[in-house]
């Protein structure tokens, strides 16, 4: 009954985040010295005012900035993210076509960060200041420092330009077409649809940019992998586990591993929480159809329904993330009450 309470608390307080991220973005969009008819209309357009002023007079950028948000506001209370100055729809629709693709990279980038992260991270613990500790160490360190943009370059430059082993940018290959949309994660609705051929293409093409991504959170989810089982280690009923004959086998997936990984689920709740939000420079290279390269594109057209839709996506996403985790640290605690 405490973690339903719980729940309904968070979601209750998800409606002010809301309601303060959507002011927040706002007026912060509206006061930067640009002109969105200027990023919107032709230069021929420029010269005609009756065009420009029925421009302003359409999306209300000719009334005062509080009746303008009042206005926004209204409309959000009533579930309506406006419509899109560039692409002209709903940004509703928008987020719902480009958000899957994000979606998709987080999830395959994820899965990979905390497969290698947790494995490097417990096997550095054990071999604490040998060489392969060193090893890890230094690629965790670096991986958590090179810029994501630098290496998609070079991953892009290597494995396609030059030895040709690897899919282009995009979701599929020119040879294939968009499987039907079920749930928008192309390789799961090829899946659904027995197109193995696309599943595989589908797929093929989410290696590069997965692999860019996963590199920083696996960085960091290394660290303090490592780091959360040494000082685990460390404790009394370990030793006393050791004491006990345990195999050290047993005494790390047993007794130690379940308490370190209380610290690492943060680190894996913001680094998907992180990657949800899109990689504006990463999908932008990779030509990947994501939250990312849409915001991008808001952002250069000062498209302000778009940009506040996705800052309010974004932060739906931190809240629920936020929230999963929390119900995850009573899962490996039993002592974590919900009040």
């Amino acid at each position: 009954m405490g973690l339903l309470k719980f729940i309904v608390r968070r979601m209750f307080f998800l409606v002010f985040l809301i309601i303060g991220v959507s002011l927040i973005v706002f007026i912060i969009s509206h006061t930067v010295p640009s002109d969105p008819v200027l990023a919107n209309l032709s230069q021929r357009n420029m010269d005609n005012k009756e065009m420009v002023e029925a421009f302003r007079s359409k999306w209300g950028l000719d009334k005062p900035l509080a009746v303008q948000y009042a206005i926004y506001l209204g409309a959000l209370l009533k579930g309506d993210l406006g419509l899109s100055i560039r692409t002209q729809r709903p940004v509703s629709m928008d987020l719902a076509q480009y958000f899957p693709a994000t979606m998709e990279l987080a999830v395959f980038a994820m899965v990979i960060a905390v497969v290698f992260g947790i494995s490097f991270g417990v096997i550095a613990a054990i071999k604490r200041n040998t060489g392969v500790d060193r090893l890890i160490r230094g690629m965790s360190v670096l991986g958590a420092s090179v810029p994501s943009f630098w290496l998609a370059l070079m991953v892009l430059l290597l494995f396609y330009v030059v030895l040709g082993i690897a899919p282009g940018p995009g979701r599929l290959g020119p040879r294939f077409s968009a499987p039907h949309t079920v749930t928008g994660l192309f390789v799961l609705d090829s899946l659904l649809a027995g197109d193995l051929a696309t599943a595989q293409d589908a797929l093929s093409h989410l290696v590069l940019p997965g692999l860019v991504l996963a590199a920083f959170t696996m960085g960091l989810i290394t660290r303090t992998t490592r780091s959360s089982l040494l000082e685990i280690l460390s404790q009394d009923y370990i030793r006393t586990a050791r004491a006990k004959g345990l195999a050290e086998r047993e005494v790390i997936t047993r007794h130690a591993l379940g308490n370190a990984l209380i610290p690492v689920v943060t680190v894996i709740g913001l680094g998907f929480g992180n990657l949800l939000g899109g990689m504006v420079l990463v999908e932008t290279i990779f030509a990947w159809p994501g939250i990312g390269r849409y915001a991008y594109q808001a952002a250069s057209n000062l498209d302000f329904p778009a940009i506040i839709g996705v800052s309010i996506l974004i932060a739906i996403n931190y809240v629920i993330i936020n929230l999963v985790v929390d119900i995850l640290y009573g899962v490996l605690d039993p002592r974590v009450r919900y009040e």
